[in-house]
């Protein structure tokens, strides 16, 4: 390496360094009463908030924002075949997460994983998408798109986001599998779970 090449090396550092701290402050911890912690992410600055169904199935739920705010919430509703649940808090002009169009992803582009992996908030792993593949499911849809990656995912990554290089939403984390490949679900299928979850929600007359 030569010295003249350092000075970028250098802004490189700051971008990612920043790059961290703009997105931990849309990843909330979701508490699932004594049952556990998992992650979840700011979708929507009015205090819509995405998680997995499995974070949030058991238990009264209460979140903790990056500033140490803590605030109830209520689970408004869930998809047990994509492992999604969307939940409503008090918050108003809360930092969102800014989504990507996850159908435009490659295989080989980097990806960083954002979440609370054993109780440690906020904590960013690196990698890879190794593939974009789909998996089988048991619903109406029998398959789904999914992200594999060898980002490092451990228990308190569900529900967290899956961001590009430019700190963008490009999936939620949801499991591990074969020991060390992180799996998620791509971002187009969650908004569109927000999507007609916000449409239900506003045509049954709850706001």
């Amino acid at each position: 390496m030569m010295i003249g090449e350092m000075p970028y090396l250098t802004v490189l550092d700051d971008c990612l360094a920043e790059l961290a701290q703009n997105i931990q402050r849309t990843v909330v911890t979701v508490h699932n009463g004594r049952f556990g912690v998992g992650a979840g992410i700011l979708w929507r600055a009015d205090g819509w908030v995405v998680t997995n169904n499995h974070v949030v199935r058991r238990g009264r739920i209460r979140l903790t924002l990056a500033n140490d705010e803590t605030l109830p919430a209520d689970l408004v509703a869930v998809d047990p075949e994509v492992d999604l649940a969307l939940i409503k808090t008090s918050g108003q002009d809360l930092p969102a997460a800014k989504i990507a169009d996850s159908r435009r992803l490659r295989v080989g582009q980097m990806a960083i994983a954002v979440g609370h992996p054993w109780g440690q908030r906020g904590m960013l792993t690196a990698g890879l998408i190794s593939a974009l593949s789909r998996a089988k499911t048991r619903g109406r849809r029998q398959e789904i798109p999914i992200i594999r990656t060898d980002a490092r995912l451990a228990p308190g990554n569900s529900g967290g986001p899956l961001i590009n290089v430019l700190g963008e939403v490009i999936g939620v984390n949801t499991m591990v599998i074969g020991g060390d490949q992180g799996v998620a679900i791509p971002s187009q299928v969650v908004e569109e779970f927000v999507t007609g979850a916000l449409s239900d929600f506003h045509t049954e007359g709850f706001i």
